[in-house]
């Protein structure tokens, strides 16, 4: 198949480009600095959000879009420069797709877009399935909805990736969670009793690539392992990955003066279920939390 990726160099971008390759698909990358220079059989990259950039003329056939691209949520204090920043990236990102798409003679069949399960909210006893309606209103549930809703019109079956925290052992957010244990400095964030739903690296690619070619899947999909954890349970599993204590906490008013909002990501917890993946058969590579860190710490 013919796939282009928005956001394809980054870590969810790059794991799923890697995996497509392998299967010999022609991946595109939509780019605002194609680099052209790196020949890779298969592999073609496209200008696209520049001013003069057209990249429907080299995408016609193209017959899967994934859209991963948006400014990082964790790269950064959440001022409200910084919070527009991570609003209109994922807008003007899901309204350019769409736009491609339109200007296609040949729509292609499905549009992959990312998303996030911090369209829940967060809580220390709800459990969240796809079908849950009820939002919060703060400023990580506000954009996701807006997201969801800006590529929700694009005129193919549409599939929303709610991403739950992604674990890979070069990139995401565990190499910096293991780095305080491997100073022997490791210990329970906050309470230790917010749920962490988690998911490995290869369940994303390979999740995704089921949305693909499960013509069934639209809508929200939650991307998370069946078994999350709270935060105490899974420093323990770290420490006792690595052979290293769990034992120094990290207070929550910390963490506050250090992140500002943005502590929210790894202080408040929610439980989300990968209900709709289940309901259609995908088997998890990495359901249990030890299993993942053993093989992504090997």
């Amino acid at each position: 198949m013919k796939i282009a990726i928005a956001g394809g160099s980054g870590f969810v971008g790059k794991a799923l480009t890697t995996e497509l390759l392998l299967q010999k698909h022609e991946v595109y990358i939509l780019s605002r600095r194609a680099l052209q220079e790196q020949k890779v059989d298969g592999l073609t990259y496209v200008n696209w959000l520049g001013a003069n950039d057209r990249p429907e003329l080299q995408l016609e056939g193209v017959e899967v879009f994934i859209n991963l691209a948006g400014e990082s949520l964790s790269s950064g204090r959440w001022t409200s420069a910084r919070k527009k920043q991570i609003v209109d990236s994922r807008l003007t990102a899901a309204r350019e797709i769409k736009r491609i798409i339109a200007a296609l003679d040949t729509k292609p069949s499905v549009l992959l877009n990312a998303s996030a399960i911090g369209y829940y909210g967060t809580s220390s006893e709800e459990i969240y399935t796809e079908s849950a309606i009820k939002r919060p209103s703060d400023f990580l549930s506000d954009t996701v909805d807006r997201w969801e809703k800006e590529a929700s019109d694009a005129g193919v079956r549409t599939v929303f990736m709610r991403f739950g925290v992604i674990l890979g052992d070069k990139e995401g957010a565990l190499p910096r969670m293991l780095l305080p244990y491997k100073l022997f400095g490791g210990g329970t964030v906050g309470s230790g009793r917010q749920v962490l739903s988690w998911i490995h690296i290869q369940d994303v690619v390979r999740a995704a690539i089921y949305c693909i070619e499960h013509h069934a899947l639209s809508g929200a999909v939650n991307f998370t392992a069946p078994n999350p954890v709270n935060m105490n349970a899974f420093g323990s599993t770290i420490g006792k990955m690595l052979k290293r204590p769990h034992w120094l906490p990290v207070p929550a008013f910390m963490l506050k003066l250090l992140l500002g909002e943005m502590s929210v990501l790894v202080l408040e917890g929610q439980t989300v279920l990968p209900e709709r993946l289940i309901q259609h058969g995908y088997s998890f590579a990495y359901p249990e939390l030890e299993d993942s860190l053993r093989s992504l710490l090997a």
